[in-house]
């Protein structure tokens, strides 16, 4: 029979963690054959990445996951053989209990949010004990090998390189959106957090001798830009043209849109972790605006993705790197910062390259987790 796995999401910020649960659930049943029911509290944050979904159904089936809402008054339901509680939520007492009396407990895991902090690999797979006798395990995604990987599907590279590779599709799929670059214009995308240093980064664009397409899909930072542009809150589809930027937003997209999306993409700047790591797989020159936490705790964590993400550069463009993510993420002149990081740009395109191939080369993180429940048996 197959072994059953129940992922529990609790909606915190918008769609990171909705995010990464249905990828990683997708990813289950496509490539390993699991029964896979995901939990989440909040299904509204779970439709716009999933066309065709009912946020209103306690049950569905949607690319033969099993996506059950999670509800506030929980039900009697048989645990299953995985369980996993993502980003350390709190999973319902009853269904605790349930696991207890089980005569097998099921492996139970709390999947941890992505570091590169040094203190990882040694937590990566501790147990952990719990009062009530069952144990929990810390599974963390990460950047090197001793810890749980990335999730990559097994063909996610070959579709990219397919895409990027071959002009027709990229004008076809940018074409369905409604997309029409100019000839020789950088596309770059942006989802992001409101951040200040909005404003200076346009008007770089704005004034770049390069033409410049900015592609904003619907979220937080529609405001800001609207606001630089002196307009209403701009609606998706509009297109604005300034200098030489031209702005346009798109609507929310399926992962597997998004991706393509990123792929199209000269340079892309993202948001929290799901993102941030399908921007890594894009293979292009890209900044991550990291979820801001109390007293800046984030920079630790965005400071030492940075150490290792910038192996290999030259000294001058991991400098310009380094200037690029500071700005964004510590309001520093991002207008400046964006000159400094284009005059490197062949060194970094290369770069984004090398990187997404030597993160392929480990495990991902299905099947990280695959091996790591066969391995307890």
């Amino acid at each position: 029979m197959k072994a059953t796995w129940d992922i529990f999401c609790s909606v915190v910020d918008n769609y990171g963690d909705i995010g990464v649960t249905w990828r990683l659930a997708r990813q289950l049943v496509a490539e390993h054959g699991l029964a896979v029911r995901l939990w989440v509290d909040d299904l509204n944050a779970f439709t716009p990445m999933c066309p065709g979904a009912d946020a209103n159904a306690a049950q569905q089936w949607q690319q033969g996951v099993e996506v059950r809402q999670w509800p506030a008054a929980w039900l009697p339901v048989a645990p299953a053989d995985v369980v996993i509680g993502a980003f350390a939520c709190q999973l319902p007492a009853a269904y605790v209990e349930a696991m207890r009396v089980c005569p097998r407990p099921p492996l139970w895991l709390n999947l941890e949010y992505l570091s590169a902090e040094d203190w990882v690999a040694g937590c990566h797979g501790l147990p952990s004990p719990q009062a009530n006798g069952l144990r929990k395990v810390f599974f963390f995604p990460g950047f090197t090998e001793n810890t749980g990987g990335l999730l990559r599907e097994a063909e996610l590279l070959a579709r990219r390189d397919a895409l990027q590779q071959s002009a027709a599709a990229r004008q076809a799929f940018l074409q369905g959106l409604a997309v029409s670059p100019a000839p020789g214009a950088l596309l770059i995308s942006l989802f992001a957090y409101e951040n200040p240093q909005l404003g200076n980064w346009l008007e770089a664009l704005a004034a770049g001798d390069q033409a410049c397409h900015l592609l904003v899909p619907q979220g937080r930072v529609v405001a800001g830009l609207s606001h630089w542009l002196g307009e209403a809150p701009l609606q998706v589809g509009q297109v604005r043209t300034r200098g030489a930027l031209t702005v346009q937003v798109l609507p929310f997209v399926s992962q597997d849109d998004f991706d393509r999306l990123l792929w199209c993409c000269d340079f892309n700047a993202v948001r929290g972790e799901d993102s941030f790591v399908r921007a890594q797989w894009a293979g292009q020159p890209m900044l991550w605006h990291i979820y801001v936490q109390d007293e800046n705790a984030h920079w630790e964590k965005l400071e030492a993705f940075l150490a290792l993400y910038r192996r290999g550069l030259s000294a001058d463009a991991g400098a310009a790197l380094l200037g690029l993510w500071r700005a964004w993420n510590m309001d520093q002149d991002m207008g400046q910062a964006w000159q400094e990081a284009r005059q490197y740009w062949p060194e970094l395109q290369q770069h984004a390259r090398c990187w997404a191939a030597q993160q392929a080369a480990q495990p991902d993180l299905a099947t990280a987790l695959v091996h790591f429940y066969g391995n307890s048996l």
